[in-house]
């Protein structure tokens, strides 16, 4: 439970959704479970197919397996929920279950801004430093980095969540939007303006701006060696291996930034509604699409396993 300056009690919260239109509702509630099934099922093809071919056991498709499991969790997090307020009358979550959404939501947030930072120190040691690149991304390096990203996950969840349990709410809690993410909860607070634009900006800035820096600076480093090469099938092949991992952080933190530092004054319902759809739902089923159209191993990969399993069925 959460207090409110007037000594009542919070108990839940209204999640207002994306449309009070029975209808639109029906109609959101298919093309939103239509996408929830696809991104299931093309994270679940990227995780069996590197799990299934030895050739796909490197780094580069370890971080790759973990991020699919990271969109696995994080759209999980989010879209039953909205799909059960989209057919339910009552759309309200208990204090309890809005906070540990929200823990959730930034858990997996986390964990992907840091897979996606592991992802491009790998692709710095392999083309910076190639000869020593089996000794720098050795197995233990990698499950480490992979820990480490669910750990600054966690922590990221853990200090969200502490900062909005000392919020205070003055009787409003109907959120307008369809999950306890923290900056449409924190609209609600009768918190002052300044302290609520800190319990935003400071998590984000120390894992976000962090974590992009990461990435800044390997790709840094890369562009600089890629520059260096003289042979132009060498470059292609350099670029070409890091352009999916580029779309996926541009689609991933342009939207996420725009949430989390854009001015309080610059608020829209319609606006932060879109984003958080582009970054929670639509991003974890892009990143298996974009990464097995742009990835001729993948889909070598993806074909041989169909192909087995065509075998198999026929005799």
């Amino acid at each position: 439970e959460i207090s409110m300056e007037n000594q009542t009690t919070l108990t839940e919260f209204v999640l207002l959704g994306l449309s009070s239109d029975p209808l639109v509702q029906i109609f959101l509630f298919l093309v939103f479970f239509v996408i929830y099934l696809f991104t299931l099922l093309a994270n679940g093809f990227i995780v069996l197919t590197i799990r299934a071919d030895f050739h796909l056991h490197t780094p580069m498709y370890f971080f790759l397996l973990q991020l699919s499991l990271v969109d696995t969790c994080y759209s999980s997090v989010t879209v039953p929920t909205l799909l059960l307020n989209l057919l339910s009358e009552h759309k309200t979550i208990s204090v309890c279950g809005c906070i540990a959404q929200m823990f959730c939501i930034h858990l997996s947030a986390g964990a992907e801004v840091f897979t996606l930072s592991a992802m491009a120190y790998d692709r710095y040691a392999a083309i910076c430093d190639p000869l020593r690149y089996a000794e720098t991304m050795k197995k233990g390096i990698c499950v480490l980095l992979g820990a480490g990203a669910w750990s600054m996950g966690f922590f990221n969840g853990l200090i969200n969540t502490v900062f909005a349990l000392q919020l205070h709410f003055c009787g409003n809690n109907q959120i307008h939007h369809f999950t306890c993410e923290f900056p449409p909860l924190l609209q609600l607070s009768c918190t002052s303006p300044l302290r609520k634009q800190l319990v935003l900006l400071i998590p984000a800035l120390a894992f976000g701006l962090s974590s992009f820096l990461l990435i800044l600076i390997s790709y840094v480093h890369i562009i600089s060696t890629v520059l260096r090469m003289r042979s132009v099938e060498g470059r292609r092949k350099a670029f070409s291996t890091c352009s999916s991992h580029l779309t996926v952080v541009g689609l991933f933190y342009v939207t996420g930034f725009i949430q989390y530092t854009k001015p309080s004054s610059v608020s829209s319902v319609v606006l932060e509604e879109m984003v958080s759809i582009h970054y929670s739902i639509l991003t974890p089923l892009l990143n298996p699409v974009i990464y097995s159209l742009q990835n001729k191993e993948i889909k070598t990969a993806l074909r041989k396993i169909l192909q087995i399993r065509k075998c198999s069925s026929s005799k």
